[in-house]
This record gives C-alpha cells, sequence and structure tokens, in this order.
C-alpha cells in the first residue's frame, strides 16, 4: 500500500484540525496518523484516495482553520493498523495562539436545547468557538496556563476533552455548568438585587431584564468590560455619555440578531457575512433615519454595530428585540476594565449594576471595528476576532530575521516578526494615556514570551518624541535600532498586507494622513511618495501649511482654517469679501495677532502637508466641528456625514478646483487649495447646503489626487499605485480616488488586514526594518568577498 506524508503550515493547531483530519481518514478508510509539529500539522497517510482526502480536507477545514502550505512527498514505510492522533515528538514547538472566536452554530444550539447538557450554559465552547488569547497566560496553549486552570474539568467534560470524535477534542476552556465559570449580577454601590424584578430566569436573563428597565449594566465579557444600555432611550444613553464622560464618540450597538439590526441600519449581503464571522467585528452599517437617539453616534450617519459573541451575551439579549448600546467598560479615555474589583473600584458611578463571572481575563482586546467598502472587507480597529492572527511576510524576506516593531503614538500596537510571519498585536489605544502605556508593557512581555521572541533588532517611528520610540531605544541595548519614516511605513505596510514581494519595483504611494515627521523636519501628512521597501523619494504633496499652536491646532479646527486662509488670501482680502458670512466675526473674535506672530516666526507654528488638518479646515468653515474636537477625526468624520449623495452626480466643473502648481515654480508639484477656498466662502455667500459643498471638496480633493498620481506614476514609470493613511477610512474619499485610478489605467492596492490608519504602522515598519537590514547584509558580504580576493 502506498504512502504519504502532507506537511501543513497555517493556522492549524488549537482549532479543531486534527480531529478532523481524524474524522475524514475514518470515514474513507485511510491509515495513518496525524500530529502536531514545529511547523504546523504533519500527516501519514496510507490509501488510495490521498487527492480525495486533500480535497474534503480544504472543503471541510474547521471554522478557525486555515491551510497557507501544503506539501506532499511519498514515504516508503509500512502501513499502521488504523489512523491515529499521536503526541508530537522532538523539536521545538512553534507556539500557536489563535483569536478569540464567536459562539459557533453547534454551541449555540446546545444552549438552547432544554435536553443539552449545556442547556443555557453562559460559557458553553468547543473547539470552534470560545475564548482563546483573551484567556491565555502563557505557553504553550493548554488549560493549566490559562485562566481556564481553576475550574477542573467534571467528568462529562473530561470526557469529551479526551474524545477525538468529540466537538471538544483539545478545546481548552471546555466546561459546562457543573464545573466551568458562574455569572452573576451585582449592585454596584451596595444593596441587594431581586432578579426576580427583571426576570424570572437567572443572573444573566436579569442583567437582560435591568438593560430593558432603563438601567446601565456593566458586562463582562471575552476580552473587556462594556458597559450596556438601552439604545432606544435617549434619556438613558445621554446618561451614559454624562457618566462615563465620552463627547461625541459615537456608541457601539449589539443586536440579538440580523433583523433586529435590519430595523435600524442598511445590511448588505457583505456585511452580513462579516457580522456573522467567526471574529463578529463591530461593523459600520448606513443608518436608517430618525430610528434611534442621535446622542447614539452624533452626526454621522453610520452606526457600529455587533451580533452577541458569547453564549453569555446571546442569553442577555434573547428577550431585547431592540438595540442595546455596548461600549468599552472605561471612563473616556482610559482602558477598559478587565477585573471585577476594577469595575467596583472605577465604574460604581457609571453602572447601576454589573454582570460579572469568576474566569478572569488575562489580556485586554477591544471589540474590532470594520466596514465593507468597494466590496472589501476593511479593518479599522484590529483587535478581538483578529489578533494575534499572523500575516506571512511576502517572499523575499529574511524568515530567520526576529524583529520587533514599536508603532506609532496612535492607535499603537506592535509586530513581532518571526518564521517569515508579522504577528500584529491587538489595537492597545494611544501612547499618551499612562494605563494604556502600562497595558503595552503586558503585552510586550507576553508576547515575547508565548511567542518566544528574541528580536535581533528594533523598529521604530522617526519621531523622537513618540513614547513608542523612546521605549525602542530603551529596549533595544546592543541592539540596532531602525528608525522608520512615518508615511513610507504606512506605505510597506500596505505592500506588506497585498503580497509584493522585497525586490518589488516602486509603487506610487500616497499617504493621506494625519501627522508624521518629515525628512525635512516639517510635519508631513498628504505625501505622494515613489516607495520600495527599501525606500522612497517624496513626488509631490498637500500644500504646507502652518499649525498654529502646534498640537492645539490638531484639536481646534478653527485654528486650521484660519491658518489655511491667511496662506492663501491674507485677512485683509478674506475681510472684504467675506465680511458678511458667520465665519467672519468668529475668527476676528480669535486672539489673531498671536496667531499671525506664531506663524511668521514659525514659533510652535510647524508646517504642515496633513489631509487631516485640510479636512479639519473644512469642517470649521462649514460650521460642522469648530472649537475643540471631542475626538481624533470627529470633524472629518461629520464632514463626510454631512455629505449629500446626490451632489456627487453634479456636474464635473462644480467639483471644488484644486490646482497642481510646482513649489516655487521648479520644486515638486503640490496640490493647491486656495481656488478651494474662494470657491467655499462663495457657497457659503450662496447659502450652499453643506451636503453640496461636502460633496464638491470631497470630489474636488479625489480628483486632484488623481490628476496627480496620473502625472507622477507616468514621469516614473509605476503602474501601481498604494493608498494609505486615516484619511483613506474616509469611503467616499477611498472611493473616488479609487475609482479614478483603476479608469486612468493604474493597478490600485489598498488595506484590508490591517487599518489604513496608524494602527497598520507596526506591520509596515518591520518590513521596512527587516529590508534595511537585508540590504546591509548584502553589502557586508559584499565587502567580505572584495576582501577575500
Amino acid at each position: 500500500m502506498s504512502g504519504e506524508r502532507l506537511t501543513i503550515r497555517g493556522q492549524v493547531q488549537g482549532v479543531g484540525f486534527r480531529p478532523t483530519v481524524w474524522r475524514l481518514a475514518q470515514e474513507m478508510g485511510l491509515a495513518g496518523d496525524v500530529r502536531n509539529t514545529g511547523d504546523g500539522v504533519e500527516i501519514r497517510l496510507w490509501g488510495e484516495a490521498g487527492d480525495v482526502f486533500v480535497d474534503r480536507l480544504r472543503a471541510e477545514l474547521p471554522a478557525l482553520a486555515e491551510i497557507e502550505a501544503l506539501e506532499r512527498a511519498p514515504i516508503s514505510d509500512p502501513a499502521p493498523d488504523g489512523f491515529g492522533i499521536v503526541q508530537s515528538q522532538g523539536g521545538r514547538m512553534r507556539v500557536n495562539v489563535t483569536p478569540d472566536a464567536a459562539t459557533c452554530p453547534d454551541c449555540l444550539e446546545e444552549v438552547r436545547n432544554p435536553l443539552a447538557h449545556r442547556y443555557w450554559y453562559a460559557f458553553t465552547n468547543c473547539t470552534n468557538c470560545g475564548p482563546r488569547f483573551s484567556i491565555i497566560q502563557g505557553a504553550p496553549y493548554d488549560r493549566a496556563l490559562t485562566t481556564m486552570r481553576d475550574f477542573p474539568m467534571c467528568e462529562t467534560c473530561a470526557a469529551e476533552y479526551g474524545d477525538p470524535a468529540d466537538l471538544r477534542f483539545h478545546a481548552q476552556p471546555v466546561a459546562c455548568a457543573l464545573c466551568g465559570p458562574k455569572a452573576w449580577l451585582e449592585k454596584l454601590g451596595g444593596g441587594a438585587v431581586h432578579a426576580e424584578a427583571f426576570s424570572m430566569m437567572d443572573d444573566v436573563d436579569a442583567a437582560g431584564g435591568a438593560i430593558m428597565n432603563g438601567h446601565i449594566v456593566a458586562v463582562k465579557g471575552l476580552g473587556g468590560f462594556h458597559l450596556a444600555c438601552d439604545a432606544t432611550k435617549g434619556e438613558v444613553v445621554a446618561r451614559l455619555r454624562e457618566r462615563k464622560r465620552r463627547r461625541g464618540k459615537a456608541f457601539a450597538l449589539m443586536a440579538r440578531d440580523i433583523d433586529v439590526i435590519r430595523r435600524y441600519a442598511e445590511v448588505n449581503a457583505d456585511e452580513e457575512a462579516l457580522l456573522t464571522s467567526p471574529a463578529a467585528p463591530i461593523v459600520l452599517l448606513e443608518a436608517k433615519a430618525g430610528m434611534l437617539p442621535d446622542a447614539i453616534a452624533p452626526g454621522l450617519g453610520r452606526l457600529g454595530f455587533m451580533l452577541p459573541y458569547t453564549p453569555m451575551h446571546h442569553l442577555m439579549l434573547r428577550r431585547m428585540k431592540r438595540p442595546v448600546v455596548m461600549t468599552s467598560g472605561n471612563i473616556s479615555g482610559e482602558p477598559q476594565c478587565t477585573t471585577n474589583n476594577q469595575v467596583r473600584d472605577t465604574l460604581s458611578d457609571v453602572a447601576d449594576f454589573a454582570l460579572f463571572h469568576d474566569r478572569d481575563i488575562a489580556n485586554r482586546i477591544d471589540d474590532s471595528v470594520a466596514s465593507v467598502v468597494a466590496g472589501k472587507t476593511r479593518l479599522l480597529r484590529r483587535a478581538r476576532g483578529y489578533a494575534p492572527q499572523p500575516i506571512r511576510l511576502p517572499d523575499g524576506f529574511d524568515s530567520d530575521m526576529q524583529l520587533l516593531a514599536l508603532g506609532s503614538e496612535l492607535k499603537n500596537t506592535f509586530c513581532l516578526v518571526k518564521n517569515g510571519q508579522a504577528i500584529l498585536s491587538q489595537h492597545m489605544g494611544d501612547l499618551e494615556n499612562a494605563a494604556t502605556h502600562a497595558d503595552v508593557e503586558h503585552n510586550l512581555a507576553l508576547y515575547r514570551q508565548l511567542f518566544e521572541h528574541e528580536p535581533a533588532a528594533i523598529a521604530v517611528d522617526r519621531h523622537p518624541e513618540y513614547l513608542s520610540t523612546k521605549r525602542g531605544y530603551d529596549m533595544a541595548g546592543e541592539r540596532p535600532v531602525i528608525e522608520v519614516q512615518h508615511h513610507h511605513a504606512h506605505i510597506a505596510a500596505c505592500m506588506a498586507e497585498s503580497g509584493l514581494p522585497l525586490d518589488a519595483g516602486p509603487v506610487l504611494g500616497i499617504a493621506m494622513d494625519g501627522l508624521g515627521l518629515g525628512d525635512d523636519g516639517t510635519i508631513w501628512g498628504g505625501e505622494f511618495l515613489a516607495c520600495t521597501y527599501h525606500g522612497y523619494k517624496r513626488l509631490g504633496l498637500l500644500k504646507p501649511v502652518a499649525l498654529p499652536g502646534g498640537a492645539a491646532a490638531v484639536r481646534e479646527p478653527w485654528r486650521n482654517l484660519y491658518a489655511h486662509l491667511m496662506a492663501e488670501m491674507g485677512w485683509a482680502e478674506f475681510a472684504m469679501n467675506f465680511r458678511n458670512l458667520d465665519v467672519f466675526p468668529r475668527l476676528d473674535a480669535a486672539p489673531r495677532a498671536t496667531l499671525d506672530a506664531m506663524i511668521h516666526s514659525a514659533t510652535n507654528a510647524p508646517l504642515s502637508s496633513s489631509c487631516g488638518r485640510l479636512f479639519d479646515a473644512a469642517a470649521a468653515l462649514t460650521g460642522l466641528c469648530w472649537e475643540r474636537q471631542n475626538y481624533e477625526g470627529e470633524a472629518a468624520m461629520l464632514f463626510e456625514a454631512a455629505l449629500d449623495p446626490d451632489a456627487l452626480n453634479e456636474p464635473d466643473d462644480l467639483a471644488y478646483p484644486f490646482a497642481i502648481p510646482l513649489m516655487g515654480g521648479r520644486g515638486l508639484p503640490y496640490i493647491e487649495p486656495l481656488a478651494v477656498w474662494r470657491a467655499m466662502l462663495g457657497d457659503l455667500v450662496l447659502k450652499t447646503p453643506v451636503g453640496t459643498m461636502s460633496a464638491r471638496f470631497h470630489r474636488g480633493l479625489a480628483k486632484a489626487i488623481v490628476a496627480m498620481a496620473k502625472r507622477l506614476a507616468s514621469d516614473a514609470e509605476i503602474d501601481t499605485v498604494a493608498l494609505s493613511g486615516g484619511c483613506f477610512q474616509n469611503a467616499t474619499l477611498f472611493m473616488l480616488v479609487e475609482d479614478g485610478l483603476k479608469g486612468a489605467g493604474l493597478r490600485v492596492i489598498s488595506h484590508s488586514k490591517v487599518p489604513a490608519n496608524d494602527g497598520g504602522l507596526s506591520l509596515g515598519q518591520a518590513t521596512v526594518a527587516l529590508a534595511t537590514l537585508s540590504r546591509k547584509e548584502k553589502a557586508h558580504v559584499s565587502r567580505d568577498s572584495r576582501t577575500d580576493r
């Protein structure tokens, strides 16, 4: 009988892969065995159905499994009797950490079945679902090194855990009501809970009853606490905003099923598939007007919905025919609470009740946020359900090198490189918050231990004042630190996730972003770069304009408007022509003399080509966001949300006229907004609706970006354009630019697996640093070769 060895790499450990192999072999009458190895899984097969077996394996993969490579080779050993799952032998095991996964249909059916063993059990899971990363405390991933170690299995669970034919074979978090975690409802600030006042079932059901009765409930989930309340009760939502001290930023929502979501938002087939995927992210959906209080997402046209992703959430919401707010359980600006005592200490003035349980959260991980744009999933925040799933580096990168990239100051993630894979951490937030800083330290230590990681070099952002940069130098010791320019990292991240190999020719990278330190000491943010992993050349930009007040200009959109108007037309022209507009007295009341002095002396007013600040200025001009942004990107988001879709079909010549002159007459081409401000002020005089102005601005800017790209790509003989930077999370701008570039015959690559914003930056830093080290290594070899001769 012939035999063969199948070597399989990918996400194939800890996801029910071996039981699936075992089941298929049994059904097909094949002999052999399967085992985990340091690289993945090895299968030895004897029989006549090799091709059919492989086809069925690919078709019947467990929900969380993913095959990246499958190699086959003949073997001449004699066939064993039957087929078995054998223990791994020899060699160092590669640690595999699977993301948390939403409750699978099988477990949900069992929870709802009165005759099933786990009927109504809030912590039901199997090999296809349940907690993974959020409960792991060390490597290797087995129960003793998770927060499930405090719950010894009962006989029933142990039998299922040890049975290859069972859905729960080697599922480390397996548990039932007899032996597993338990939940209870607690009144915060003291006092007894009378669950019967809300429900006749149990405490989980009572939490749902409390929400329906207008209470705010802290709910312990997979990776942290949420604050939940009835999303249809405006006064309760307003109370939650006030108590949480969260002004303006949209709340996420959870609904028990798709039908409930459809009453409040538009859901297409791609969005439904994303909502119901094992990752179960928050998905941004087009809101149906007037269905929910404006306080849910003030001024925005999209709602962030997710479905229940644990049995506890399903049980809690089972009677809710309307959505609930499910926002992070924290005081605004601080990390999400993860322990019961943290909630008792810090959220007792925010929530009325807390739904606690006794399974500890080992690793904080927020909900992921995604949208579907141009038919493709786009992650805006990569966390639960996605992290720490690795991304395989493209061809050409050194698979032996271990490297650590430390990301940006905002939306921080870090990236470990090992075995040719990039392992991105979950989104951790902004490093200016001390508690976030501590969370990063915890995660760095955890990841390095889980993945047995010892970096040979460290990559950081070029900005010397970023805390992530300073941490990199502090950690480095004798190891080299490689500084990577912010927007080069953005474009490199886009190239890497698109699979461009190390030796790929240059792409035209368009980074429409907030702020990043440029080569000339100014602040970049609207860049056209000829990029490879090895380097870049600035080919074009948005017009640099002062940021009067520095960081204050990032928070206060009116400052950017003033700087733009003064850079273009000056106060005298503005006053002469537009004195009757509301915007005039508002700017006239500003400390203009101080601002002018800052701008003229370049003191605390650095020049910036930022696209984000350009949007801030436009939003301020239209009155949508003037004084202070409640959260990063608020002005730009309000400006996009105000857009009238019908106005996108206006004649082309009504789009605002950005020009593309040369800097100083001979230098780089730049996108000049002078005529745009005059046109927008003119539209204000004519009382043009803001939605129309927003459409004209988006169309005008997109046309200018496309025109610049066509010109630069032609001059540089580049046929591929990479779109990155936080401003490309503006779906309207992205689609207009992508359509224009494709219409011009250019190939467009963009983000999907990692965010276009700074959340994806560490991946780009890692690839640029690897390329730099590769080039140095080659240069070293070359020098040695010359010496030898």
